[in-house]
Parts: C-alpha cells; structure tokens; sequence
C-alpha cells in the first residue's frame, strides 16, 4: 500500500508526523538513497527502508504500539538526543519499550505530565490545534494574581505570534508577594504559560504541568511513568476528532 512518507516515518516510532515533515523540508530524509524533497511522496510502507537525518528506519511489521504518561522533572529536554549532553526524555522509560518520542513538548525548566508513544497518527492527532486537547498546569508566579489577570488570561492574551485562546483560570492561591493558579490551555504555541505571565508582568517561580486531557500525574512521582490503557487513548481520539470534525477551533 502507497503511504505518504512523513506518515511511514512517524507508524515507524521515530518522531510525530509533523516532525517528519520538517525533517523533508530539511532535506534529511532519504528512501532507498534518494534525498526525498516532496511531502506528498508515496512508498510501499511495508517495503521501503528510510533514513531520516542518518538514522536507517527499516520497515516494521505488526509493530505493538505503546502509550506511557510520564511525570517529567526539570532538567530533561523534549528530545530524543540532544547536542549538548543534556537528559533527554527517552531515559524516563525502558529500552525495552523500543523507540518512543513525546507528543508535545515541555521546557528543560518545566515539570509535569508529558506522554510518549511509538504511535504517529494518535501524536499528529493530539498535537494538532483542532484537537483542542487540554494541557493544565500549576504556576507558582511572583507577585499578586488579580481580578484583572484573569479576566484577561479568560480572553486571551496577545503575543508576537498572535491572540491565545480563551484559557480556564483557577486561582489556588493569592499574597501579596507570590501566587499559584491552575490554568488550562489547548494549544501549542511554544512556551506559551510563560510568556502569557510575562505579558501580565508575573514572574514564574515554578511551572509544572498537572495534566494533558484526563490524564493526571497526581499519583506518579517526579521521574515515574505509567502505562496508559489503549481504552484512555481511544477516548482521547474520539474527543480530538469530535473538537477537529465540529470545527470548535477558531484560528488567530
């Protein structure tokens, strides 16, 4: 069966589809040796060996696919290698599990729930905006939280790279010289919660991420995982379809 590169390439566990194509676009894909330049290039996904950015990808026959929860520390980058020796995410689960790559990203800086999987389609699925799939996190900010902060976090905040959605707001905590309030968000503009306190004059002292979805990390400590059930996965793909196919995304 003719199957769309980037998408052999992400059923194949080594990164989200998304990624995949960055990766084209770079021109550091190669199938049988030939350097691939068009996203839309079809191959036998069954037969045809890749390489993407020197790693030869052979083909993968009734692959088991694999859903973890991960409650990252700090300290750890969103990446499977890293130039500069720093810990990456991969170490947090077992070589046994074969190659997984995280759907989303969290900061070096910031903790918290983060899933990994060898599954493309569900990653594209999940990291697309349409999805809306919700990410909520604990910030722990300086300074006092205002009414004000709110009202303007609920309808969104303006950054260099445009309007963010309307976020759902929880204040755990008000002083005078530190705050803590839970917010959820649904997109994946990079570093997004911090630069929105940025934008409210709020230093962050401490960021972490509590859930994606319905997935919570209240009962994994800091560098444990777990196993996700394949019946939370399909329930996450029946959501994200719904929000993607009722058109509930409104572009900026």
């Amino acid at each position: 069966m003719l199957v769309r590169v980037q998408k052999i390439i992400a059923d194949r566990g080594y990164c989200s589809r998304r990624k995949a194509e960055e990766y084209i676009a770079n021109k550091l894909v190669k199938v049988e040796g030939v350097i691939i330049e068009e996203l839309g290039a079809k191959f036998e996904e069954d037969e045809v060996v890749i390489e993407v950015n020197g790693k030869i990808l052979q083909p993968i026959i009734d692959a088991e696919k694999h859903y973890f929860l991960i409650n990252k520390p700090v300290g750890f980058v969103t990446t499977l290698s890293d130039d500069r020796g720093r810990k990456t995410v991969d170490m947090l689960v077992p070589a046994r599990y074969g190659r997984l790559f995280p759907v989303g990203r969290l900061d070096i800086n910031t903790s918290g729930a983060l899933i990994m999987t060898n599954d493309g389609d569900f990653a594209n699925l999940a990291m697309h905006p349409s999805s809306q799939f919700n990410k909520t996190y604990l910030v722990e900010i300086r300074g006092r939280f205002t009414p004000i902060d709110k009202t303007r976090l609920e309808k969104g905040i303006a950054l260099e790279d445009g309007m963010t959605a309307p976020a759902k707001v929880e204040v755990v905590s008000c002083g005078i010289s530190t705050s803590s309030i839970l917010i959820t968000i649904h997109e994946g503009k990079n570093r997004e919660v911090r630069r929105m306190m940025e934008a409210l004059n709020h230093g962050i002292i401490s960021l972490s991420r509590r859930k994606v979805g319905s997935l919570s990390i209240a009962k994994l400590k800091t560098g444990q995982y777990a196993k996700i059930p394949v019946s939370i996965i399909d329930k996450i793909k029946e959501t994200c379809i719904y929000n993607r196919d009722h058109n509930t995304y409104e572009k900026n």
